[in-house]
């Protein structure tokens, strides 16, 4: 059995370390996002996630990722500043990371590791790609860029 993702360390928009075991205890929503996609409207549906199941112990991670047709351009105050203004986005974004490749960062090695996609594969193929994340941490699911995230609702209430 692999450790739990709360384990992992990652790194916020300011630069700043943050430790995902302040999240033990809690459903996560791990999501690689960019805010020129075709996708990008999901900031809202996730939000909305967000703030319908954030008391019982749910949160979504955003982090930002410039990897697919370079959507996500901006530094991390652009970013911040998009999502607050067009989606009044107050769930948590993180530093602007790869999910794919050699630089890819470990979190995300291991998110799909856990969850592989299609057909066993590990990459990541577009932006808004989801890990649904259970309170022990552990990936419990994987779901595609073009899945709504309101679609989401009945696993995540499972969870909760």
């Amino acid at each position: 059995m692999t450790d739990p993702i709360t384990d992992f360390t990652v790194t916020a928009a300011d630069g700043s370390p943050v430790a995902l075991a302040d999240y033990r205890g809690t459903v996560l929503l791990i999501v690689n996002t960019a805010s020129k996609c075709g996708f990008t409207p999901q900031y809202e549906w996730l939000e909305a996630l967000y703030r319908d199941y954030g008391a019982r112990g749910f949160a979504v991670l955003a982090f930002p990722c410039n990897q697919f047709g370079h959507q996500e351009p901006g530094d991390a105050a652009e970013i911040a500043n998009f999502c607050t203004l067009t989606y009044d986005v107050t769930f948590p974004l993180f530093a602007k990371i790869d999910v794919n490749g050699d630089a890819a960062d470990p979190l995300f090695d291991r998110l799909k590791a856990d969850a592989p996609g299609l057909m066993g594969s590990k990459a990541i193929k577009w932006n808004f790609t989801k890990f649904l994340v259970d309170r022990d941490g552990r990936v419990v699911r994987r779901y595609a860029p073009t899945t709504k995230p309101a679609a989401l609702r009945a696993d995540i209430e499972a969870l909760l």
